[in-house]
This record gives structure tokens, C-alpha cells and sequence, in this order.
């Protein structure tokens, strides 16, 4: 447990621009739920608070939605997937403990992108029109990796996913300013958690299919 807690020789954030009063939210994420039996996130701020958690019952990796919770267990945000078509899907985040109706508030889409040519886009992000975040913006590096950033029209970093020394993949930073906050930028780590299969990302998928047609 010391080496997930932060500690303030290596989670000071950094001297925000000048433009920015408010500076970036540094948290250490664990890709573990502290209950038993139980997938998820435990996210601990920069002091080694508790910040949010994930608790997914199962171990089931094709989840139909994943909700982020405070301290106290209060639904925070909802990331729901969505089938577009056989192969198509994108996430959907929602405000709260989103119901399956339309009176859910959607806030952010999280779409995978798909191209034939290299490129360093995981992911594209688009706010719906009730939500009050009205940029769009893109995923760019390798979450697999645990080096990924969400970057704004303009190519600033609003929220980066970032490792942490020492520890392996399962702990990592998650850096996020507060042009979209944590609580958002925490829902985009969800969603991309389960869009590349908990962050082993392409190379794995890569490896799994050059081994299926060598077979």
C-alpha cells in the first residue's frame, strides 16, 4: 500500500501556465477495487486520500456500463457502452446513476478511432450539446503504456495518464486540469480501461493476431 499511496517528492503537480489559476489535480489510480471479489479503480489524491472508486462485481471484461463513486458510494458518473454496429461501439458518460431512459443527462462520447494509417489518435471525445464541457478533443500516446494524453483543439493537455516508477501497470497517475476536472478525466480512464481490454492495448491484440493466423 505505500508504493499506490502518492507521496509528495514524486505527485506535485506542475507550475500551472499563467494563464490558469487554478493548478493541475494530481491522483495515483489502482486498478483494484478494495473489496473483495471486485474489479475496479481505488484513486487516492495527492495527500493518499481516498478520491473516487470502481467496484465491477465479476470479472467479466465486456461490461455494459461501469459507474465511478465518491468516498460514501455516491454514483458520481456512468460509462455506458454503446453498439453502433457489429464492430463499431463508443462509450457514453453519464452524469450520476444514469437510468436507461432519455431523461439520463449524456455528457462526453468516447469513440475508438479506426484508420488504416498510423497515427498517434487512441480515441476521440465529443461532448454532447446539454453538457456544459463544449470542446472536443482527442487521445493521443498509449494508455497500454500508461503514457496517454487528452489533448484540445488547440493540442493542450487537459488530462494525462502518466506511470508511476516502481510499481508496474496497475498504478499509475492521472494528471487533470480543471478545464475538465477529475471526475471527468476519471471517466475517460474507465472508458479507455475498457475499451483496450484493461490497457494491454494494441501491441497485445497485435501479438494475439499475428499467433491466430501463424496457427
Amino acid at each position: 500500500m505505500a508504493k499506490v499511496h502518492p507521496n509528495a517528492a514524486d505527485t506535485e503537480p506542475p507550475s500551472p501556465a499563467p494563464e490558469v489559476e487554478e493548478p493541475p489535480t494530481v491522483l495515483t489510480v489502482w486498478r483494484k477495487s478494495l473489496l473483495f471479489n471486485c474489479d475496479g479503480f481505488t484513486v487516492f489524491d495527492a495527500k493518499g486520500d481516498l478520491a473516487f472508486r470502481v467496484d465491477c462485481y465479476g470479472s467479466g471484461r465486456r461490461r455494459a456500463e461501469v459507474v465511478l463513486m465518491d468516498v460514501a458510494g455516491k454514483p458520481l458518473l456512468t460509462v455506458r457502452r454503446k453498439r453502433l454496429s457489429f464492430l463499431a461501439e463508443h462509450w457514453v458518460i453519464y452524469d450520476g446513476d444514469a437510468a436507461e431512459d432519455e431523461s439520463s443527462r449524456p455528457l462526453l462520447s468516447v469513440r475508438r478511432h479506426v484508420s488504416l494509417r498510423a497515427s498517434k489518435a487512441l480515441a476521440h471525445v465529443t461532448p454532447h450539446a446539454a453538457s456544459a464541457t463544449s470542446a472536443a478533443y482527442v487521445v493521443e500516446g498509449s494508455y497500454g503504456q500508461r503514457a496517454c494524453a487528452v489533448r484540445d483543439a488547440r493540442g493542450d493537455a487537459v488530462a494525462e495518464v502518466r506511470r508511476k516508477e516502481s510499481v508496474g501497470d496497475d498504478v499509475f497517475r492521472l494528471v487533470a486540469d480543471p478545464r475538465l476536472g477529475a471526475q471527468l478525466a476519471m471517466g475517460l480512464v474507465i472508458a479507455l480501461d475498457e475499451m483496450f481490454a484493461g490497457g494491454r492495448g494494441r501491441s497485445a491484440r497485435s501479438s494475439l493476431l499475428r499467433r491466430t493466423l501463424s496457427a
